[in-house]
């Protein structure tokens, strides 16, 4: 069965994780991947989930697609290098990377915007253009092999795409 990843990290937005993580294991195996094996991460609300592996464990060869919820976790997940790099690897394959809400933080942490065509929440639109993206307010925008979308609303028509680019 094909692997895919999420990554997870303390204050995630609960949508943007566990709709993605239900959907996506209809058809893969999902792997909760965070700063630290098997610890247990805590969402905006108080909801904990529990990581299989450590981004530092992450052989990126082995999956094929990335998911980066957002919430606050993304700058959370930036402050650790492997993940950063775990992330810059990924993007490397050509295979799907979708980021939502604040997780597009982590591809400008990745150096992975420049001159691409990116969406996000809205209050870190500045940082999308800084980091060289072109920010769209669109519902998905692909790029390449890199999938954003703004908010949980946006769910339905980004998890229809990582699927069909899977």
């Amino acid at each position: 069965m094909k692997k895919v990843m999420i990554l997870i990290e303390n204050l995630f937005d609960e949508q943007e994780l566990i709709y993605p993580y239900h959907r996506l294991r209809e058809d893969f195996e999902v792997v909760l991947v965070g700063s630290k094996k098997d610890e247990a991460y805590k969402s905006k609300a108080g909801f904990s989930l529990k990581s299989d592996l450590a981004s530092e464990e992450i052989n990126p060869e082995e999956y094929e697609a990335l998911f980066i919820p957002g919430g606050f976790s993304p700058d959370y997940m930036r402050r650790t290098e492997a993940t950063v790099n775990l992330v810059k690897m990924f993007i490397k394959t050509g295979k799907p990377v979708a980021a939502i809400c604040h997780g597009p933080w982590m591809l400008a942490s990745a150096d992975a915007i420049k001159d691409k065509e990116v969406t996000s929440f809205f209050s870190i639109k500045n940082d999308m253009i800084h980091a060289g993206g072109i920010w769209i307010d669109k519902e998905v925008v692909v790029s390449d092999n890199i999938l954003t979308s703004r908010n949980p609303g946006d769910l339905p028509a980004l998890m229809k795409k990582i699927v069909e680019m899977i």
